[in-house]
């Protein structure tokens, strides 16, 4: 922390919370979204759907809308996952991980993102992913001895037809 004019103590790079959601198919496949390429971090590379907490706001709910406004599904929060710290030039973000269930709807993506797909662990691993996605899976991976995003693809939490 550095000290502000007046003495008080203020955050060197403020703190933002992020919420992800992990979207399960019938086929056990993950819900992953590509990033616009102008996007302002992690251009052109997949992640979650999910995004920030708006001041005030649930986390819940804001995985809940954040999910909506991204892919235009339907749900409700599950159990929690993971959770990571990412930093930025500007920022830093607690990045929350949490399961969703009963998943209603058809994938519409926002103008934030350019692709979307359902992918399984093996196609997962051979993409460009956002910096907060490889931090979550390098820590699962390390928690699981290569078995991160297990629970993932074994849970029957949020089954939705692809």
């Amino acid at each position: 922390m550095a000290k502000s004019k007046t003495g008080e103590f203020k955050m060197d790079k403020p703190y933002g919370l992020t919420m992800r959601g992990i979207v399960k198919n019938s086929n056990e496949e993950i819900l992953i979204l590509r990033r616009h390429p102008k996007s302002r971090t992690n251009p052109h590379k997949w992640e979650l759907p999910g995004g920030k907490v708006d001041p005030g706001e649930f986390f819940d709910e804001a995985l809940v809308r954040e999910i909506k406004e991204e892919t235009n599904l339907d749900g409700a929060v599950g159990d929690f996952y993971e959770a990571i710290q990412d930093d930025y030039v500007h920022k830093r973000t607690v990045q929350v991980v949490m399961y969703l269930k009963n998943i209603t709807g058809d994938v519409s993506i926002s103008d934030e993102h350019d692709n979307w797909m359902w992918a399984n662990l093996e196609k997962i691993k051979t993409l460009e992913l956002s910096t907060a996605f490889e931090k979550v899976l390098k820590k699962k991976k390390s928690k699981f001895n290569y078995s991160f995003l297990a629970l993932a693809f074994s849970s029957d939490i949020a089954i939705i037809s692809p």
